[in-house]
């Protein structure tokens, strides 16, 4: 084959076969194919795009590209997540050890942040010694004995995919829906789960902008799932106002601890509920937890006698890190600053531009713009309102929380002149829709 000859295949429109890809992907995985080339293929794709055999081939040929993680000798039913990016998306910290609490092991790489705040990672290194760089020995031990862990990707999962989406973001051909859709699915597929939820953000905190889009996203992922014999289900939801109150690493940790301990914000709970029901009744296919109000109603007896936060202690015990700081979480990380931004007058709330939380946050120091910058575990915004919310001047906004006051007065400006009032708003959906293999 030559990869000239694929590349005007696909510049054409036509489809291309399973050997086709798989001969340029594994090429240009092993510096066989120089990058013009690669970012010709990636061009050509983006104009035309792929039908879902071609999606399919393209991202089995990544997974291969490196390691496969095998989670069958120590779970018997591998379930994952995976969310799409938001701002105050601390999702994961509550709904796996939700999931672990119901007696269904879960074991998950995660990885770090680029953009609004921290991923995962750099949230639960907000706990002092918390240890997310596990070998693989460790790894399979702490999933065996706890039955939870959450760790940094230690294996070399597929490789190509990195290759390739170091070339998109230069070459402008990043917004194609069968190149995302294959870049998470190789190292969700690669990470050896059995069942995946996905939880697919959309609006001004998204990468997805329009529900038409998210969907279609969606639905491009759960077949590619589906045509490698995963259980899939995607859930499409609300990233038009943060999710939660908190924006910052050690601050979203904190509502996660709050949550564990059945509190927190009423939005961020209910959404971990409904992930971490999908997660139940994928784990139970054909036998426990048929429903998803079965399903639920167990995670809420669980959030309420605290067996869900002792998941979570546990495995921070495990992984080395000091539970003190999740017993008290005014133990983490503090910022030396906080100031609190009031309503002017009174009004309805019609507009909380997650992408303008997000971006303040960051500019604070919460998260990165590359991904050598180190974040500020302690900086961060509370965001004490929702659309829909009354209320009255004076009323608290936003909880500016900063190491630099210096900073301070440009995040208020730009935080009043991105909350919109008005007389009246309805509040936002949690969700749009769900979307399954049929």
């Amino acid at each position: 084959m030559r990869a000239v000859d694929i590349i005007a295949k696909k510049r054409e429109g036509q489809a291309l076969t399973r050997e086709e890809i798989n001969w340029f992907v594994e090429k240009y995985s092993q510096n066989d194919l120089p990058d013009y080339q690669a970012a010709a293929f990636l061009m050509a794709v983006c104009i035309n795009g792929m039908e879902r055999e071609e999606t399919v081939a393209l991202t089995l040929a990544m997974q291969a590209s490196g390691q496969t993680l095998d989670l069958s000798d120590i779970l018997p039913y591998a379930v994952d997540k995976h969310s799409s990016g938001g701002v105050g998306d601390k999702t994961t910290l509550v709904v796996l050890p939700l999931v672990a609490s119901c007696g269904v092991p879960v074991a998950k790489m995660s990885g770090r942040g680029l953009g609004f705040s921290g991923g995962t990672l750099d949230k639960l290194e907000s706990i002092a010694g918390f240890n997310v760089n596990l070998d693989d020995d460790e790894f399979r031990r702490i999933a065996r004995e706890q039955g939870l862990v959450l760790a940094g990707q230690s294996h070399d999962l597929a490789p190509a995919d990195g290759k390739f989406y170091a070339l998109r973001d230069v070459t402008a051909t990043v917004p194609s829906l069968p190149l995302i859709a294959s870049s998470i699915m190789s190292k969700k597929l690669a990470a050896g789960a059995n069942g995946i939820v996905l939880d697919v953000k959309v609006g001004h905190g998204a990468f997805m902008k329009t529900l038409n889009d998210a969907r279609d996203l969606a639905r491009i992922m759960v077949n590619i799932g589906v045509d490698a014999g995963r259980d899939m289900v995607a859930l499409l939801s609300d990233m038009n106002q943060p999710l939660g109150n908190a924006v910052g690493n050690a601050l979203e940790v904190a509502e996660g601890v709050e949550t564990l301990k059945s509190g927190g914000p009423a939005d961020f709970r209910e959404h971990c509920l409904e992930v971490a029901s999908h997660m139940l009744k994928l784990a139970g296919q054909g036998g426990k937890w048929t429903d998803l109000d079965q399903a639920r109603a167990q995670l809420v007896d669980n959030l309420v006698n605290g067996s869900a936060y002792d998941q979570f202690r546990r495995m921070v015990a495990a992984q080395g890190g000091d539970t003190t700081m999740i017993d008290d979480v005014s133990k983490l990380p503090q910022a030396k600053i906080t100031e609190v931004l009031t309503a002017d007058k009174d009004g309805v709330v019609t507009a909380i531009p997650a992408d303008v939380i997000g971006m303040q946050a960051l500019y604070l120091g919460a998260g990165r713009e590359k991904k050598s910058d180190s974040v500020d575990h302690a900086v961060g915004l509370n965001v004490h309102i929702k659309v829909g919310d009354a209320i009255k001047a004076n009323d608290p906004l936003v909880t500016i929380h900063a190491n630099d006051d210096s900073l301070i007065e440009s995040c208020k400006i730009a935080l009043k002149e991105a909350i919109e009032f008005g007389d009246i708003a309805s509040p936002l959906p949690l969700f749009y829709n769900v979307i399954t293999a049929s």
